[in-house]
C-alpha cells in the first residue's frame, strides 16, 4: 500500500509478549514508532509458538515485524507480500531480512563474568534441537577453547528444530538426565545455560541434589527475564540481549523496504547489552572459608560505605592478611573491590532509574552527593550528571540503523 507524507503506516507486530525478549524488542519498536507520526501499530497478544491470528489473511496493511516460530507463521506471512522483518529468524532463513542477538557477545560475557570470579572450569546446559542453543554452545566451545580450557556440555533429548516451547517441555521431562550429568562434573564449575528458563531448570535439579549454587557450581542464563530471574533460588545472573536496540533498528530497516527499497534476506546480529549479576555466581570457587566469608561481606555491603578494617573486623581477620589473600585470589586489593562493586551500583542505578543524583548517593554509601561524584568523577572521568545524559544519548544513538 503506498502512502503519501500524511498517510499512516499500519504495521503488524506479531511478537509474543509474555517473554522478556519479545517484551523488548516491542518497546524498541514502540520507541521509533513514537518518533514517526505516520505509524499505526497492530499488535496481536500472543505465545511464541502461536498460530497466525485470524484477521491477518485479510490483513491490509504496510509490512509486519515477527517473531516467526512455526511454518505456518511463515506461510502466513509471505501470503501477505508484504515488507516483513523476521526477529527469530530461524523458520524463514534467506527469506526475509532477520535481527538477532550475536551468540559470540553472548558467550563472551558469561564466559568473562565466570573467569573473573575465578573459575577455570566450564559448562554448558542446552536444549537439544533448539537453534539458538546449539549456535551458544558452538560460540562458547570456541572461545573456551581458545582460553585454554575445555567445556562439559549437556542438551536434553529433542527434536530436530523443535520449537521454543517444545525444547523447554524436553528439559523439564528431563530431570533424571540432567541431575546425572550434575552428578557427574568436578566442581567448582561454572556454567551457562542456553536460556533462563533452562537456567531455572538447573537450579531446580541443583536443589534436589543437593548441590550448593553458586559455591560448587555458578550458574548464568541468557534474556535477563525479569520475571524469571528473581523468582530462582539464588536470584539468576543472567546476560541482557539488547532487544530494545533490535527492535529500534528492526523497525527503522522496516521503514526502508515500506518505501520501496529492496533490502537483502540478511540477519543482522545485535551484541547482547550487559550481564546482570545476581546470587548464582556470586562466589569465587577458593577453599578458603576466612576469605570466603570476607569476600561475601564486601559483596553485601560494599554500598552500605564500609571500610578495609570493618571487613577485617568482620570475618575476624587481620588486616594484613586480608590484604595479601585478597590480592593473591582476586588480583585486586580491599579497597579497590569495594570500590569496583559501588560504581557498578553508581553506573545501574544512573542508567535504569530516575532517582536523584543525592539519592543515589545514600543508596550506594555515601553522606553527601559531593563525595560520590568526586569518587565517580575520578573512575570514569565524567560527573554523574553526564555519564547519565551520555548514556541515554548512547541509548537513542544505538537505535539508529546500520544500513
Amino acid at each position: 500500500m503506498a502512502t503519501g507524507p500524511t498517510d499512516s503506516r499500519l504495521v503488524a507486530l506479531l511478537i509474543e509478549s509474555s517473554r522478556a525478549y519479545g517484551r523488548g524488542l516491542l518497546r524498541g519498536i514502540a520507541a521509533y514508532a513514537q518518533e514517526q507520526s505516520h505509524w499505526s501499530l497492530r499488535h496481536q497478544e500472543m505465545a511464541i509458538n502461536a498460530d497466525p491470528p485470524s484477521w491477518l489473511s485479510n490483513w491490509r496493511g504496510d509490512g509486519v515485524l515477527v517473531r516467526a516460530e512455526t511454518q505456518k507463521m511463515v506461510r502466513a506471512i509471505q501470503d501477505l507480500g508484504l515488507p516483513v522483518i523476521d526477529l527469530r529468524c530461524w523458520r524463514s532463513a534467506g527469506q526475509f531480512p532477520g535481527f538477532d542477538t550475536e551468540p559470540a557477545s553472548v558467550v563472551k560475557l558469561a564466559v568473562d563474568h565466570l573467569r573473573d570470579r575465578g573459575f577455570t572450569r566450564f559448562g554448558f546446559c542446552g536444549f537439544g534441537g533448539a537453534n539458538y542453543s546449539d549456535r551458544r554452545l558452538t560460540e562458547m566451545q570456541q572461545y573456551v577453547r581458545s582460553l585454554g580450557h575445555d567445556v562439559v556440555s549437556y542438551m536434553s533429548p529433542g527434536t530436530v528444530h523443535a520449537t521454543t516451547f517444545d525444547a523447554e517441555q524436553s528439559g523439564m521431562l528431563d530431570q533424571k538426565g540432567l541431575e546425572r550429568w550434575l552428578n557427574s562434573l568436578e566442581t567448582p564449575v561454572g556454567v551457562l545455560a542456553c536460556n533462563d528458563i533452562r537456567a531455572q531448570q538447573l537450579l531446580n535439579a541443583c536443589h534436589h541434589r543437593q548441590i550448593h549454587v553458586p559455591d560448587e557450581i555458578a550458574i548464568v542464563g541468557v534474556d535477563n527475564d525479569d520475571v524469571i530471574c528473581p523468582l530462582c533460588s539464588p536470584p539468576l545472573t543472567s546476560v541482557e540481549p539488547n532487544t530494545h536496540r533490535i527492535g529500534y533498528q528492526a523497525a527503522s530497516l522496516l521503514e526502508t523496504m515500506m518505501d520501496g527499497e529492496a533490502v537483502p534476506a540478511d540477519v543482522t546480529l545485535v551484541p547482547a547489552r550487559r550481564i546482570v549479576v545476581r546470587g548464582s555466581t556470586d562466589s569465587i570457587p577458593v577453599d578458603d572459608a576466612e576469605f570466603t566469608k570476607a569476600y561475601r561481606f564486601i559483596r553485601e555491603n560494599a554500598c552500605r560505605g564500609v571500610s578495609v578494617q570493618d571487613v577485617a573486623d568482620a570475618v575476624p581477620m587481620s588486616r594484613r592478611s586480608l590484604e595479601r589473600r585478597m590480592r593473591m585470589y582476586l588480583k585486586q586489593s580491599p579497597s579497590d573491590l569495594i570500590a569496583t562493586i559501588r560504581l557498578t551500583r553508581i553506573k545501574e542505578l544512573l542508567e535504569t532509574t530516575s532517582q536523584p543524583i543525592k539519592k543515589i548517593a545514600r543508596l550506594t554509601g555515601f553522606n553527601y552527593d559531593e563525595h560520590m561524584a568526586k569518587f565517580f568523577k575520578k573512575l570514569t572521568g565524567v560527573p554523574p550528571g553526564q555519564y547519565r545524559r551520555r548514556h541515554r544519548l548512547e541509548s537513542i544513538a544505538d537505535h539508529e540503523p546500520d544500513h
